[in-house]
């Protein structure tokens, strides 16, 4: 008996030594510098009316400024269901329309985020009148995707429809998650407007990816490289380079066959304690600045992706023409106009 508990214990040793020399090689290999950027890559940035209206900013000024005097001509736009559906069945699109309606005069290409779950927090937006009666929210939420893709799949500007925003991470004050009624989304979508591609999107690093990928026409990853964890005592850089984000891609593709991914979502403001706006000013820096959000561009152009949606372009607005503090807005200009 003794002999086999210690052959048992002696297996589970070297099965640990294996695992962890393993991890150590991936580790080492992720970091190991990547020397070519794909510089053809094209930047986009994420607007959210909601975020710029928390902040205390006109959002339409923000709005237009993005396109106008930063450059982009790549947008993002959350579909927030509550207050496009304020109550059942009686929609507003006025403020999404004029969104759509100027974009469209400058030849921008939009990413329409349709769901219960788009960018900003709390992530879900469920219109109040459903948030007590699970069955009719599922049944609304497919309607709401496909009344949206309805209105606007004849409009020019119109690139892709997002389904949800990273559906699989389990984050935000949301319903937990159904894959039915998800597939149920993606599949009114496509049925509304089989011309254009859907996105599903997903966090980059806490994430497998697969079941992201497996749903996806353009896959979308997230990339955020320096974070606030009470937990760790303040700031945590995540311990890898770009060919994390290279190999993740490859493993699924071996089993996907999906040939098309984007970065959805590139840290370009700072995550810190609280209410980013409500910190000081030198709070902020410490967590994004100019000099940072240009090494997380070139960060993501050296994983490859064809194209690179920042965010936290309304944060930068607010420095800029609401706090003296230009640096970040102007960095940003400088590399989407020399696109």
């Amino acid at each position: 008996m003794k002999q086999k508990i210690k052959a048992v214990l002696k297996f589970i040793f070297k099965t640990f030594l294996v695992i962890f020399a393993l991890a150590c090689i991936l580790l080492i290999y992720f970091n190991i510098p990547v020397l070519n950027e794909n510089t053809d890559a094209k930047l986009g940035i994420t607007f959210s009316k909601r975020y710029a209206e928390d902040i205390g900013l006109d959002w339409r000024a923000v709005y237009l400024a993005t396109m106008d005097d930063l450059g982009a001509r790549k947008i993002r736009i959350p579909v927030y269901w509550d207050w496009v559906e304020p109550q059942l069945g009686q929609y507003d699109f006025k403020d999404l329309d004029w969104q759509v309606q100027e974009a469209q005069e400058r030849n921008a290409e939009l990413i329409l985020v349709v769901g219960q779950k788009v960018p900003r927090w709390p992530e879900c937006f469920i219109p109040e009148y459903l948030k007590n009666d699970d069955a009719k929210r599922k049944t609304e939420l497919v309607d709401f995707v496909r009344v949206v893709v309805s209105r606007y799949k004849n409009s020019s500007a119109v690139k892709y429809w997002q389904i949800e925003n990273e559906p699989f991470l389990k984050f935000g004050v949301c319903p937990d998650l159904d894959t039915n009624l998800l597939d149920s989304e993606i599949a009114v979508a496509r049925q509304t407007d089989p011309s254009r591609k859907i996105i599903i999107t997903d966090s980059g690093e806490l994430s497998l990816w697969r079941q992201a990928i497996s749903r996806a026409d353009i896959f979308g990853t997230t990339m955020y490289r320096t974070i606030y964890s009470a937990k760790y005592g303040g700031f945590y850089t995540y311990p890898i380079g770009p060919r994390f984000f290279q190999f993740k891609y490859w493993m699924n593709q071996i089993f996907t066959k999906n040939d098309n991914a984007i970065v959805i979502e590139l840290q370009a403001e700072p995550w810190i304690a609280g209410w980013t706006t409500n910190q000081p000013l030198d709070k902020q820096f410490e967590s994004m600045n100019a000099q940072k959000l240009q090494a997380n561009v070139s960060f993501a152009r050296q994983v490859g992706f064809p194209e690179i949606y920042l965010w936290g372009a309304e944060w930068w607005y607010w420095l800029k023409f609401g706090n003296n503090h230009p640096e970040v807005w102007d960095a940003a200009k400088v590399m989407f106009q020399s696109q």
